[in-house]
């Protein structure tokens, strides 16, 4: 389990290269999972809904609003799983019923770790030749 934003994802790329690199066989068997918890939390009165992703926040706050646009809708945006009350990590990531899990599967493991090894490994040409290549997709740069 790790944040739902960027640093999070950093930090499960960094976990998923550390279990492929010396616990690989905890991933082939399939006994390795991500706890996926919401980026957003969207209220209207007393309905809240979850949103893990900018365009699931905006769909259901299109769906909230129904036929008025004008209507006010909260919007938090969790930057950390320490921002949420123990009982919206419960709700949220945790509890078996409501909770999203992704399984981590060998390509997964096989991706992460060559995504690591570009970004962070020795290979400084390589690095800059993917920087290079793919300079012009970004869209979201956390600096």
């Amino acid at each position: 389990m790790t944040d739902a934003d960027v640093d999070g994802a950093h930090i499960r790329t960094l976990m998923l290269t550390f279990l492929w690199r010396f616990m690989r066989p905890a991933i082939t068997g399939g006994h390795v999972y991500i706890a996926q918890p919401p980026l957003y939390q969207l209220s209207k009165g007393r309905v809240s809904k979850y949103a893990f992703t900018d365009e699931e926040r905006d769909s259901i706050i299109d769906e909230l609003r129904g036929d008025n646009p004008n209507t006010k809708i909260g919007v938090q945006r969790y930057k950390g799983l320490g921002e949420m009350n123990p009982e919206q990590l419960w709700e949220t990531t945790m509890d078996p019923a409501t909770r999203t899990m992704l399984k981590v599967t060998v390509r997964d493991a096989e991706e992460t770790n060559r995504m690591f090894e570009i970004l962070m490994g020795e290979d400084v040409p390589d690095r800059r030749a993917f920087i290079e290549r793919h300079a012009k997709e970004v869209t979201n740069l956390d600096i």
